[in-house]
């Protein structure tokens, strides 16, 4: 069980969110979505102390988890990555090996035959020796999801995968994830496009600025009209309902709207 216990956290001095708790049920997919300034990507770098919190920490089974750090995958948004380091494909595929490693050991054959069969698995086998800047935005976040492939973590996060992507890239990811799901994993997703919350995740983490978790659950019962009214806006609202229908459904078919952190 991954659990948020009391997370607090701000920006230069100006409070973001307080006093978090979250269950995350195990094997399933979470979505955390919420408009701007909610906090929905500084919410998973506080559980990963990437941003250290004002006040609270996760745990996972009982353990603070970062003094877990090789049972997490972690895949940024592409924006925080520099994309003139001189690196290929292939080797940021292997540095997901590290973990397993320990300490002092090197990638070997064994690490890059892995590599070689996650990349395959995301369909970029032949952009193996080519440079990362030089991919496209859904090339790179699957080579990112190849990474924690190889690192075979249980729990994944994953900050805005599909912003910005070609729809190949956005289908691939899925079907992956879908995969992990199968297999015990427990996803964590920040998304932005409320159009496919139904399709994509099982369970449902809504933020709102200043209030922090407006609600959080399986999808079917907290993607409500009533909750989006509350974390975004009533228009909104009606928009993906349509007018007193708090049907999830009726979001699918509507043009896409999207909100960042």
């Amino acid at each position: 069980m991954l659990r948020v216990k009391g997370l607090s956290a701000a920006y230069e001095g100006t409070p973001i969110f307080s006093d978090v708790s979250v269950d995350f049920v195990p094997g399933k997919i979470t979505g955390i979505i919420g408009p701007n300034g909610a906090g929905k990507s500084t919410l998973i770098k506080n559980m990963l102390n990437l941003v250290k919190p004002v006040n609270g920490y996760a745990e996972l089974n009982g353990v603070p988890l970062v003094k877990q750090a090789a049972s997490v995958a972690y895949i940024e948004q592409r924006a925080e990555i520099d994309l003139t380091f001189p690196i290929d494909v292939l080797d940021v595929i292997v540095m997901g090996t590290y973990p397993k490693l320990g300490w002092f050991k090197v990638p070997g054959k064994t690490q890059r035959a892995q590599a070689k069969a996650a990349l395959s698995k995301v369909g970029l086998s032949d952009f193996a020796h080519r440079q990362i800047g030089n991919l496209s935005g859904g090339q790179l976040q699957r080579v990112f999801v190849a990474r924690a492939i190889v690192q075979e973590a249980p729990l994944v996060f994953m900050d805005e995968p599909f912003f910005g992507i070609d729809m190949q890239s956005e289908a691939e990811i899925i079907r992956i994830l879908k995969e992990w799901r199968a297999a015990g994993k427990t996803i964590v997703v920040v998304h932005h496009d409320l159009n496919k919350v139904s399709q994509y995740f099982d369970e449902l983490v809504i933020m709102s600025p200043g209030a922090g978790v407006v609600a959080h659950g399986p999808v079917a019962e907290v993607f409500t009209q009533a909750n989006i009214q509350a974390a975004f806006s009533p228009d909104l609202g009606n928009v993906l309902f349509g007018s007193g229908k708090a049907d999830s459904a009726v979001a699918a078919g509507k043009q896409e709207v999207a909100f960042n952190d």
